[in-house]
């Protein structure tokens, strides 16, 4: 054997984390030399991917996204926060799954950011995806200061059902560490906050949004943009990355001060990727799924490409492949191994991925490196 295989999946979503990928994995390739590079793409499992590779977990006691508290993760090495929207304000925190288009808030994000700065952070990446709510982020730079007001005063109800009401932004009470923290927003998505390709027509319907409460949040994040605007925040309305999770990207650009960055780029660098990269012989990669969306910039796409330009070869490994050979041999994939493969019932597939990575693995071992 050459050198060492790298390890370096995304989760299989609903099955397993990312680490525990890679560690199913490699419990396959006994007498191996492997390196372990979980990955994500700066939505859920950001934080685990991290922790992973030396960040500490760190717990705080936040909103959920429709009010019910729940303890929420991120991540810390020396001052860098790792911060997971998903964790505090995600869709999958829903109660029953049930769907809130109006009302779900990003309240518990910046609770967690705020955490993270009294963990001493100061540089904070936050990874968006999966939300649930879409109130501009809003109730983010609420729960950071932000004083949101509706007419003689009264509080704004939440969510971007509650923007309709809004009359006053005050900016004048947000944490004043935010000024000297270093924000990072991790996020492929190139939306705009308004519009047809904004944040409601394009992801409100994912959170349950019929056509009519599509337009009342478009309109309502318009007025709370012009409010932002007219109390000291960036125009970033039309900025790529602001329609990112129900809006939150645009709150962090135009409030926080953020910059956006690719989010599997973000990943990569924070878990070593390119360190762990030279002298691998193999690189073994993949998701629950592989398919056309795995391709336009998702995490295993990004270390195909990566390991293809050091002349590695790289491997997919996934719960299901729906691309066909030639679309894998243009994105850069030696091959590709599914658990479908060795087990065809789909459901088996996800819940007892643990027990049958191993065995791919072998199959892998088999054919590429006998």
């Amino acid at each position: 054997m050459p050198g060492p295989v790298l390890i370096a999946p995304d989760k299989f979503k609903g099955s397993l984390t990312a680490p525990d990928v890679a560690s199913a994995l490699a419990a396959g390739l006994p007498g191996v030399e492997v390196r372990l590079a979980p990955i994500a793409d700066g939505g859920d499992g950001t934080v685990e991917a991290a922790i992973a590779t030396g960040f500490r977990r760190m717990q705080a006691r936040v909103t959920g996204p429709v009010g019910a508290p729940l303890t929420a993760e991120f991540a810390l090495r020396d001052d860098t926060a790792v911060v997971e929207l998903a964790s505090a304000s995600g869709l999958a925190l829903l109660p029953t799954r049930e769907l809130a288009p109006m009302t779900a808030s990003s309240f518990g994000t910046g609770e967690l950011i705020r955490a993270a700065l009294d963990a001493g952070a100061r540089t904070i990446v936050l990874g968006v995806g999966g939300s649930a709510c879409t109130d501009g982020g809003a109730g983010m730079v609420a729960a950071l200061g932000a004083r949101l007001l509706a007419d003689a005063g009264r509080p704004l109800p939440p969510g971007g059902g509650g923007l309709v009401e809004l009359a006053e932004v005050d900016l004048s009470g947000l944490d004043p560490r935010l000024a000297e923290a270093d924000i990072v927003l991790a996020s492929d998505v190139d939306n705009p906050l308004l519009g047809e390709h904004g944040a409601a027509h394009v992801y409100g319907p994912q959170k349950g949004a019929d056509p009519t409460q599509v337009r009342l949040l478009d309109s309502a994040l318009r007025s709370w943009s012009g409010a932002v605007t007219r109390a000291g925040g960036r125009e970033a309305a039309a900025e790529p990355g602001a329609g990112a999770a129900g809006g939150v990207g645009y709150a962090a650009l135009a409030v926080l001060g953020a910059r956006q960055r690719p989010g599997a780029d973000l990943v990569f660098e924070l878990v070593g990727f390119d360190a762990a990269l030279p002298g691998a012989a193999l690189v073994i990669t993949g998701e629950g799924s592989v398919d056309e969306q795995t391709l336009h910039g998702k995490g295993p796409a990004v270390v195909a490409e990566r390991a293809a330009a050091a002349g590695i070869p790289v491997i997919a490994v996934a719960g299901r492949c729906t691309l066909a050979p030639e679309r894998l041999r243009e994105a850069g994939f030696a091959d590709v191994f599914a658990l479908t493969d060795v087990e065809p019932d789909p459901q088996r597939c996800i819940r007892e991925a643990a027990s049958l990575l191993p065995v791919l693995a072998g199959h892998v071992t088999a054919k590429w490196l006998a």
